[in-house]
């Protein structure tokens, strides 16, 4: 065991080609999130989406459930609790005000299985290109709140997706040791911007960044980039998957994220306030 009074503390991220059968994607979030904690992960970060992907955008509001209880929620809780770790649980649907639309809402919950962080979603992603087609205001009610919470090893910042593309957002969480971003990136707008905008929020925040992603070719038609990757406070890849199911992970260190902000103090230097 490390004699600093801050050790390396391993997190990891899920992949996922999620399906339209929500059981059978609990089932394959249980065992990679198994996977990742054998391995020693402390704290497990799941994509968006990752407990179902319809043929069509409505159907999420089939499977919504009322904030605080439900079947995906349960799971959450439970296998934070089995595993002893950190669960960030990727976004679900949860109910909106409006009937025809859902809250993509992610749930953090602790080692012993209670939420201690909710965020929704706040920028809903649109996107017309060719035969590609999405908007997320069809269905989604978009949230209003940056959102934060406290682990081991510090403050953690949560984003969903197409909040990537949004600086000013991980701006307002303010000091963070990492940052997450559970995602379901298209083929096309992540082939040529995932890695450069993950990389570009760890190098401006100097912390860690953590992105789970949905990554293949779905049951719905769907090709999403997948790519789920570890980024240092340097801008440096830790660790990366490509397509298909399975983990990525790596360990945070805090003298690591010191040593980037004295060797180059762009955390200091910030005079602009974005709030």
């Amino acid at each position: 065991m490390s004699d600093s009074p801050n050790p390396p503390f391993r997190i990891a991220a899920v992949q996922m080609v999620s399906t339209p059968d929500r059981e059978r994607n609990l089932a394959e979030a249980g065992r990679l999130i198994e996977e990742a904690a054998g391995n020693g992960a402390r704290l497990v970060l799941l994509p968006e989406y990752f407990c179902f992907m319809g043929h069509k955008d409505s159907d999420k509001l089939a499977i919504r459930e009322p904030y605080g209880d439900g079947p995906i929620q349960r799971f959450l809780a439970d296998a934070a609790r089995r595993h002893d770790v950190w669960i960030i649980g990727g976004t679900l649907p949860l109910v909106a005000p409006e009937e025809n639309r859902v809250l993509n809402t992610t749930l953090v919950f602790d080692p012993r299985g209670e939420e201690v962080a909710r965020y929704d979603k706040i920028h809903l992603f649109n996107f017309e290109k060719g035969a590609e087609s999405f908007d997320e205001a069809r269905t989604i009610r978009p949230g209003t709140e940056v959102r934060t919470f406290a682990a081991p090893f510090g403050r953690v910042g949560l984003s969903v997706c197409y909040d990537l593309r949004f600086p000013e957002l991980y701006r307002r969480m303010g000091d963070c040791a990492l940052m997450v971003v559970p995602s379901a990136f298209t083929y096309t707008t992540g082939r040529a911007h995932w890695q450069i905008l993950l990389r570009a929020r760890a190098i401006e925040n100097q912390c860690y960044v953590l992105a789970a992603a949905q990554g293949g070719q779905h049951e719905n038609g769907r090709r999403t980039w997948g790519h789920s990757m570890l980024i240092d406070p340097w801008g440096e890849v830790m660790d990366v998957l490509d397509e298909g199911p399975g983990v990525v992970a790596g360990e945070i260190e805090a003298e690591r994220i010191a040593s980037v902000r004295a060797s180059l103090p762009a955390w200091r230097h910030r005079v602009l306030d974005c709030g």
